[in-house]
């Protein structure tokens, strides 16, 4: 975990909270001024905080794309009730014997709000602005999850490789900020509450300090939030430690080659980041992928649409090109496809060596995957294997994908879908099992672009495409589930790894 992410962390909150601050302060004050909207603005404002997050974000990251704008957009709605119900209530609780002696002395509706409604109701809005703040620390952990960065990168990585150090140091932060904001604004918010009671008057100092520290938090997080490159070519970050490790050599490789720097975003799902390269103004310019993923996910086609005579990678190239105006560089050489596997112990117990070998006992064994593969987004899932093998488990568990290994090792659950590369394969103890009625198609891994990259880069960088053409066939199965090995079991860090790699295979100058 960097501090990178910790201001990065902070930036989304703060961004959040002054959206919905200028958002429900405004809508609280309607409430309150009239009674006819005050039912439907309360009942919207609930509305939101009653939708699940990682829901509401997949909404809004329809319309807005991946990255911080879906995350702000997402933390703000749900900070709009405490701020617009305590506004609201605030100023409902005004003692009527105020409100009757401004009118008394000739002031307008206008000036008895800002004037004495507005400052006696502070407290109790200041309450609501408390609680939003210190419920956005912890919902901006889901940002991970739309690519919008974070601690919940650091927390999420943890989960998966079952670190617990790596999920304790960013919680521990998120406890902090949480502890340090909440003291703070709790102090702040009982030196208003004495003021408006006539015990403390002199409220210029402490108000312009706090304003004072607001304003330095919020530079120094746009300041160093993200803790992001300048660069010109664009790329996110995988969301599991081979893509990652591919594109943290993607990067290395081209800034060692070439005139161009490269900016690497925050981590980013399959579906998300290939939605993001074939947009009408896409946010990035590459990443990396596979033939099969292209064929299933993304084409929404299988093994039985390819022609007779062509090869997959080259049928999904042709059909990429035509469809979205992006092509496949060469194989890198591993073939990360789907796999089933099972612990070492169930594998002796009922004689598993292939798949096959699960129709007779699958009515004894539960199935356990991540929920993408329990989806119909592609042909290779849940649905259309066990059909086609003849499969009928006794049941089966959708589960995080960082929760998959956890469980299976608890014995959750008996039989689970694996990428063919993972390291945690390994230090799970589990048996792949020979797929022999070759359900899976190849997931052979390359770098997928959009065609009009190299001619944007053509003055900067007219070698790119050949610089990137040196990791065509570079890799095996296994160097990359030593690889991935490293990563999530040794402890290794991803660029550590990655620049050994490329310079143990002499790509670096």
């Amino acid at each position: 975990m960097s501090w990178s992410l910790v201001w990065e962390h902070l930036y989304i909150v703060l961004l959040s909270v002054l959206a919905s601050l200028a958002l429900g302060l405004p809508l609280g004050i309607l409430a309150y001024l009239s009674p006819k909207a005050r039912k439907p603005i309360l009942w919207i404002a609930d509305l939101f905080q009653t939708i699940p997050s990682l829901a509401l974000l997949g909404v809004l990251m329809v319309f807005f794309g991946a990255g911080k704008v879906t995350v702000v957009c997402g933390i703000t709605l749900y900070s709009l009730l405490p701020i617009v119900r305590n506004t609201c209530l605030g100023l409902t609780e005004v003692d009527g014997g105020l409100k009757e002696a401004a009118r008394g002395c000739g002031m307008s509706r206008r000036e008895q709000l800002f004037r004495v409604e507005l400052p006696l109701a502070l407290p109790m809005m200041f309450t609501g602005i408390r609680i939003a703040v210190v419920n956005a620390i912890g919902t901006a952990v889901f940002a991970a999850f739309v690519g919008g960065g974070g601690l919940g990168n650091a927390i999420y990585q943890g989960i998966r490789v079952k670190n617990y150090a790596l999920i304790l140091l960013p919680t521990t932060a998120l406890m902090v900020i949480a502890f340090v904001f909440d003291t703070l604004m709790g102090r702040f918010e009982r030196y208003l509450a004495q003021a408006t009671r006539g015990k403390n008057r002199s409220r210029v100092l402490p108000a312009v300090t706090a304003a004072a520290v607001c304003v330095g938090l919020i530079v120094g997080t746009v300041a160093f939030g993200g803790g992001k490159s300048v660069g010109t070519l664009t790329m996110y970050d995988g969301n599991y430690s081979e893509t990652q490790l591919l594109t943290h050599m993607v990067k290395e490789l081209v800034e060692n080659r070439t005139d161009l720097s490269v900016t690497v975003l925050n981590q980013m799902s399959q579906v998300n980041n290939f939605n993001e390269l074939t947009a009408s103004a896409p946010s990035c310019d590459l990443m990396v992928s596979y033939d099969g993923t292209l064929l299933t996910t993304f084409l929404h086609q299988d093994t039985t649409n390819i022609p007779a005579g062509i090869t997959l990678y080259d049928y999904v190239n042709q059909q990429a090109m035509e469809r979205y105006g992006i092509r496949l560089l060469g194989k890198l050489g591993l073939n990360n496809t789907y796999a089933i596997a099972v612990p070492e112990t169930v594998a002796e117990e009922y004689n598993l060596a292939c798949v096959s070998d699960l129709i007779p006992v699958a009515d004894q064994l539960t199935f356990g995957a991540e929920h993408e593969f329990f989806t119909q987004e592609g042909s290779m899932k849940y649905d259309p294997f066990v059909k086609y093998y003849g499969l009928a488990f006794q049941s089966f568990a959708a589960v995080d994908i960082g929760l998959k290994y956890s469980a299976i090792e608890n014995g959750s659950f008996q039989v689970t879908e694996v990428y063919a590369t993972d390291g945690l394969n390994r230090k799970a103890h589990l048996k792949v099992l020979e797929d022999d009625q070759a359900f899976f198609p190849e997931y052979n891994g390359a770098i997928l672009v959009r065609d009009d990259m190299f001619q944007k880069f053509a003055g900067t960088a007219p070698e790119l495409e050949d610089v990137l053409g040196e990791l065509t066939g570079q890799f095996t199965n296994e160097s990359m589930t030593e690889l991935t090995y490293q990563v999530d079991v040794a402890g290794r860090s991803v660029d550590e790894v990655a620049h050994e790699y490329l310079v143990e295979r002499g790509l670096l100058k």
